[in-house]
């Protein structure tokens, strides 16, 4: 599909600019900058922001845990982010095929593959619940206002009653203090019909047909997105990564000027300094910035590998990183306005009225919906910024896998059918989601999101980083990316990505098993098998590391096991740039047969080179030009 999208004169030139062509051909590229950088603020910015963030501020003294959260991002966040933009981009490889860099941690990669399998079963079923939400708010009553549906129990009390008055504070408080079963009629709509929650995560029941339908909904969605790889998605994210913030621009405006939002946001900021000797603190900013940028899902190589060869990545990763927090931070202010004037309607404590995850998007914050006028819309709003927000983080998790399969197998005709690829793994997620779509399906699916990609992840971080630092070697890496971008990384990155970064790694792995309670949903405890599937869930991905290290020493040529184990870990030949035209220096190639045939398949374009040779450092701008102004002739 991509040679023939090459072709196209107009191929991703935005209006005013010249038609251009791909530079890579074979893998094709994105169609300018911007479409990168949307589609990597998608990414990154996903339902986490929205749902975690805020919560874990109040949790953890409000303002003051902003302090450990920025220089978490400082420290560990921008430099883990630009390491892997650079790796994907200097390679133009995905997940699997950077590995050329060392071949004995090719089984990074492969962990890298299955966490991004099981985030990407999940999160869609997170998107096909917003979907089903979205549908069912195009009502004139919200469906969770009142309890006097067939599915309600006398324990449920709604915030409105009858006649759509608010019933006194007064008398709810006493029904607090009373009885603490009272429900809303948010949670049992959540947990009596959308859900039907079984008792067990054993007793899997039925299938939800409604969220089945939602699922298909989604996958499709997705799909057709991708269809055509990055040159669609590209084209999709205008759309999917800035509409978000529209929405989030009505709801904060909507929530800051209701009664009690000032309350709400008080309680988010207020910071309590005393908490920030707390060591429980700095792990929680460590593991959020570590998780909502989206280190070692394998997908931030996979993005960097479809820019051109000398685009500013540490320009990026900054401009990427610093997007993502400060929407963390601005999405706090939309839900704990509104959460604010839900307690003050009720005459409670914020803190009664706050949750997260699920709950906060299914249940706190859709009731809090109906106490507004015109409530459908702003559900409606809701919801939709919801989906959108997990599509951008569903696209880079399917293309990530796709390109992983086609990259590997590499030959001409599964690069034209890379469009089936997308299909064949689209529809397995579809299947594989169906189990998560039955009466116990919420508990599979906080089961996945507890353990198949907590600290799994951080151990493929760490060592990622020690792989390309220490094996690979710094000195190399540096000069790698000075023939990239024209300077080598900066001074605090070169210390940060040696000492700084994989010492918070290994720090918040001990956090994360010192730390470590069993899962439980509400009141529900996980059986003890359930537990030791999440898991096996967590090696899985985790074991591909030490396993694929045995197969490719054992496959190294060499008499001892020393000299195999140099052989393992040393760069194969084919590592380096992917195009002729940039390899140069010690990647200049020594001509033969092969590289020959190699540099026909490039496109001409003296043009490009031209720019090149003024931008780059002149050695490889003016062999970069000569090679061009060659072929061309």
């Amino acid at each position: 599909e991509a040679p023939r999208a090459a072709v196209s004169p107009q191929n991703g030139a935005v209006p005013g600019e010249r038609s251009k062509r791909d530079e890579n051909v074979k893998r094709g590229n994105w169609g300018n900058q911007i479409e990168f950088v949307l589609t990597s603020v998608g990414y990154a910015v996903g339902l986490g922001n929205v749902w975690r963030f805020p919560y874990l501020c109040y949790r953890n003294g409000g303002g003051a845990f902003m302090f450990p959260y920025f220089i978490m991002l400082v420290f560990c966040g921008i430099p883990l982010f630009f390491m892997e933009l650079s790796f994907g981009q200097f390679a133009s490889q995905g997940c699997l095929g950077v590995w050329r860099v060392s071949p004995m941690f090719k089984g990074v990669g492969y962990g890298m593959m299955v966490v991004s399998t099981y985030i990407g079963i999940y999160y869609n079923v997170v998107i096909c619940i917003a979907f089903y939400y979205f549908f069912v708010s195009m009502t004139r009553v919200l469906p969770w206002t009142y309890c006097s549906n067939s599915w309600n129990t006398p324990d449920c009390a709604g915030v409105l009653d009858g006649n759509g008055n608010s019933s006194t504070a007064i008398n709810l408080t006493r029904l607090l203090n009373a009885t603490q079963k009272r429900t809303s009629p948010s949670e049992e709509y959540w947990r009596k019909y959308v859900l039907n929650l079984s008792d067990d995560i054993g007793n899997l029941g039925e299938v939800r047909l409604p969220l089945l339908g939602c699922l298909g909904v989604s996958w499709v969605v997705v799909f057709l997105c991708l269809i055509k790889g990055v040159k669609s998605s590209g084209k999709v994210v205008y759309f999917t990564a800035t509409f978000p913030y529209v929405v989030l621009t009505i709801l904060f405006v909507r929530g800051i000027t209701l009664e009690g939002a000032v309350t709400g946001i008080t309680y988010y900021l207020t910071p309590q300094w005393d908490r920030i000797l707390d060591a429980k603190v700095w792990g929680d900013a460590a593991s959020q910035i570590f998780y909502s940028l989206g280190c070692a899902w394998g997908g931030l190589i996979t993005m960097a590998s479809y820019n051109k060869f000398h685009n500013n990545c540490y320009r990026d990763s900054i401009i990427i990183s610093i997007t993502n927090c400060a929407t963390s931070v601005y999405a706090g202010f939309v839900i704990f306005s509104i959460l604010g004037f839900m307690a003050n309607h009720l005459g409670v404590d914020v803190s009664k009225v706050a949750d997260h995850g699920p709950g906060l998007a299914f249940v706190a914050y859709p009731e809090a919906l109906t106490l507004l006028p015109i409530s459908p819309l702003w559900s409606i709003l809701f919801f939709f910024m919801l989906i959108l927000l997990g599509l951008g983080t569903q696209f880079c998790l399917l293309e990530t896998l796709v390109t992983a399969i086609v990259d590997e197998v590499g030959n001409e005709w599964i690069i034209r059918r890379k469009t089936f690829v997308t299909l064949g793994v689209a529809v397995a997620g579809f299947l594989l989601g169906v189990p998560l779509t039955t009466q116990a399906g919420i508990y599979w699916l906080l089961l996945m999101d507890n353990y198949a990609a907590s600290f799994s992840l951080v151990v493929i971080s760490c060592i990622m980083c020690v792989a390309i630092m220490y094996i690979y070697g710094h000195r190399n890496y540096f000069k790698d990316i000075e023939m990239m971008l024209g300077f080598p990384p900066p001074i605090f990155f070169q210390i940060c990505w040696r000492f700084i970064s994989p010492a918070i790694i290994f720090f918040i792995l001990v956090f994360t098993v010192i730390q470590y309670r069993p899962i439980s949903y509400n009141d529900y405890v996980y059986p003890t098998w359930a537990i030791s599937i999440g898991f096996l869930m967590a090696l899985s991905s985790v074991i591909c590391i030490p396993i694929y290290a045995m197969y490719k020493v054992c496959r190294s040529e060499g008499d001892t096991l020393l000299e195999r184990l140099k052989n393992a870990t040393k760069a194969s030949k084919d590592w380096g740039p992917a195009l002729a035209e940039h390899r140069s220096g010690r990647y200049a190639p020594a001509f033969s047969p092969s590289t020959e045939c190699h540099l026909e398949v490039q496109p001409l374009h003296p043009e490009k080179a031209r720019s090149e040779a003024a931008a780059a450092p002149p050695v490889q701008g003016s062999n970069g030009s000569a090679h061009s102004q060659d072929s061309r002739l």
